[in-house]
């Protein structure tokens, strides 16, 4: 998977686990610069499983 289908298929994933649109989450991502985060750690964060990886989003956030 390339980043940009990897923050893509985030950006999804985590507008159906908050309840938002993906054009609210990605202004969010890119406001709290999580889209630079899930690809400079890219290869560590696409193995993750997606439960794992909307809890890391979470507490990045500071929403969990």
């Amino acid at each position: 998977m390339s980043k940009i289908s990897f923050v893509s298929f985030c950006i999804e994933y985590y507008a159906k686990h908050i309840g938002k649109t993906s054009d609210e989450v990605y202004e969010l991502f890119k406001r709290e610069k999580v889209i630079e985060l899930l690809e400079s750690d890219y290869d560590d964060l696409h193995g993750m499983g997606m439960e794992y990886l909307m809890q890391f989003i979470d507490e990045y956030l500071g929403v969990a």
